[in-house]
């Protein structure tokens, strides 16, 4: 993932975008960016869709949500693994296990 920070944040550098990626603006760009992943299965069955733009646009997700905890510092491991385990707390296996009901409802 370090090379991946390296090369996302050098490519912004080299064209001046940092000042435009502030926390509100690449928390915008991802919800875009996760839309037009929607776009790719819009009116298609999963099988259906083009993978080559399902693989763009995720891309895309996942270069902002990035690019987001890099400009607030967060670790990703850690902030993803925290909340692996709040999930484990809400959802124990023995309720949630193939239900797709909110843990509100289990």
């Amino acid at each position: 993932m370090d090379e991946v920070m390296q090369k996302l944040r050098q490519f912004r550098d080299d064209r001046d975008w940092k000042q435009f990626h502030n926390p509100k603006d690449l928390a915008v760009a991802l919800s875009i960016e996760a839309s037009e992943l929607l776009e790719a299965f819009l009116w298609k069955t999963p099988e259906t869709a083009d993978v080559e733009k399902v693989k763009e646009e995720l891309a895309d997700v996942l270069a902002y949500a990035l690019l987001l905890s890099d400009a607030y510092g967060f670790d990703i491991q850690k902030i993803v693994m925290e909340k692996i385990e709040r999930n484990e707390a809400k959802y124990p296996i023995d309720q949630a296990k193939g239900s797709a009901k909110k843990y509100t409802e289990l």
